[in-house]
Formats: structure tokens, sequence, C-alpha cells
């Protein structure tokens, strides 16, 4: 298998995608195209499948490479991200082999495929064994993701500008290990690849501000982290602050630590994008007494709302 990993990610928006289950916990495909388009729609440069919060974790490899081939499919030649959930080597070697097959078999284009692998243990050099052994054997591009929340592992910001000098293949970093202003400004003075934000968009604006070339992150409404990315390109700061402001308070309830996923998943369901909000566990449901509240959230977003209940098929 081989592609080229290019220069590195388009600017702008990229939306982390969820996995929508049935109500039997099966993928549910005609709601993941669903959730594809609706982000293409919202103006996505590109999205990212099996990531974090796409679950890929609790994923089997021929799930895995089934929602690989499904974005692929409603993707339309959109750029696409695909997520590797495995820690150890071989595991990620085997996974982003997967992964990029499915993709493939949906007509992705693979030189404008990458792959997405977390920072996984502290000691730099290790880091750079692992990216280099997946890249040598996919071809792919690679996006770094420091994210100590899932991953466990702390590593300062001039840690990964040493991991991404040492890997011409890697195409961007996404940054989300707290506070991420100060380290996306340190990455992106040092780093010569697109630096996004994540987590959920909160700090979205001071990313931009510090420097990131967009975000790539999931949230409900990616049409509000459009307009803020558009805003501050054509406005600065000022701009995108009010551009972001009205959707903060949704973002910042969407973004509740150890529930996150489901709220988004019921945000998302409640606006027809996808028929089901179940999680695969060990993941929690969304707590039942948080349903009043998320309803005052979704009615008080500034979209059009006539647009937002029921999806496309």
């Amino acid at each position: 298998m081989s592609t080229s990993p290019g220069p590195g990610l388009r600017r702008g928006l990229w939306v982390i995608l969820a996995t929508p289950f049935d109500a039997t916990g099966a993928v549910d495909h005609t709601s993941m195209a669903r959730q594809v388009r609706r982000a293409r729609q919202a103006g996505a440069d590109g999205v990212v499948a099996l990531g974090v919060f796409g679950e890929a974790a609790h994923l089997s490899l021929a799930e895995q490479r089934a929602v690989a081939e499904t974005t692929a499919d409603a993707a339309e030649g959109t750029p696409l991200v695909l997520g590797v959930a495995g820690r150890s080597t071989a595991v990620a070697i085997e996974q982003a082999a997967n992964a990029l097959d499915g993709a493939a078999a949906g007509g992705a284009a693979l030189d404008s495929t990458s792959l997405m692998v977390q920072v996984s243990q502290a000691v730099p050099e290790a880091v750079v064994r692992q990216l280099t052994a997946v890249h040598e054997q996919t071809g792919a591009g690679i996006v770094l993701q420091d994210y100590p929340a899932t991953s466990g592992v702390h590593v300062s910001a001039a840690k990964v500008i040493k991991i991404v000098r040492a890997c011409p293949f890697v195409v961007a970093v996404k940054a989300e290990a707290p506070p991420t202003p100060p380290a996306i400004g340190e990455l992106t003075r040092a780093a010569d690849v697109p630096v996004f934000g994540g987590l959920g968009g909160v700090g979205l604006v001071d990313e931009l501000t510090m420097g990131a070339a967009g975000a790539m992150t999931g949230f409900s409404h990616p049409e509000g982290l459009r307009a803020t990315i558009d805003a501050f390109t054509h406005g600065g700061f000022t701009a995108a602050r009010d551009a972001w402001a009205p959707w903060l308070p949704l973002a910042n309830f969407e973004a509740q630590q150890g529930i996150a996923l489901a709220l988004r998943k019921m945000l998302m369901h409640r606006r027809g994008v996808i028929d089901h909000p179940g999680v695969r566990p060990p993941a929690p449901p969304m707590p039942d007494q948080l349903l009043p509240l998320l309803e005052q959230h979704l009615a008080a977003a500034p979209y059009d709302h006539p647009d937002t209940h029921g999806g496309d098929t």
C-alpha cells in the first residue's frame, strides 16, 4: 500500500464523527452516512472517523473497516483522517491498514487520506519509532494527536516538536493537552505543519488567536465551528469571539467530562442527524435528568430551527 503524505492537512474545519449505533448496538451505517453529509453541508474541509469520540476502541476490526468504507463513500472526495486506537505498534499497524482498506473500498483517494495516531509513550524516540513503523507499513501521512485525557501520557510541547521534526511524514498535530492555547502557540512557532485544536471547540477562539490552523473536533452543531473559523479569517479575534459566543454555552454543556459523548449523541439525535443516541459500554449514557436542560440548550442554539429536526436520508 502506498500513499503520499503531502505537505500537510488543509486548514479549516475537520469534523470528528461519532459512530452511530442502532437500538441493538450494531453500527448504523445509514446514520453514519447522513452524519458525513451533514458535516459536508456545514462546511467541513475534512472529516475524521474512528477517533476517540468515534468509539473506535470499542469496535471490532470488521466494524472499523466498515465505518471507514461508509465514511469514504458518503464523503465523495472530501479528505479523510482515520483514527488508530491501538496503543502497541503491531496493533496500530493492523488497525491502520484495515481502515485504509475500508476507505479505499469506499472510493477514497488514499493520497488525501491520513491516519491519526496518539502520543502513546512519554519518550519521544519511542513515539518516533512507532509513527515511523505505521507510516512505512501504510505510506499514509500521520496526524499526531496529543490527548492525555485518553492516552494517560503527558508530554511537553517541546517533546511534541521534537517528534514532529523527526517525522517528515507528520502532516498535522492535534493539540489537546490543556492548557491548549500556550501549547498551540509554541507548536505553531516551531513546527512546520498545521496545528489544530480540539476538545469540543471550547477554547476555539483562543486557539485560533494563538495560531491554530482551524478546529479538528466534534460538536453537535459544526456550523457554529465553521462560522467562527470564517469570522476569524476575515475579522480576527473580535469577529471570532462574536461568532462563537452564542454557541459557547452549548459547547460547554456538551463537553462535560465522562458523559460528553452521550450528550453529543443525544443532541445529534434530537437534530435528526443520527437515528439512535446510544453509546457502546463502558461509555456511560446521558443522565435522564439532563434531558430538559439539553432541550433548553438546543432551543437556544442560533441556527435556523426549521432545518434541524428530521434529517435527510
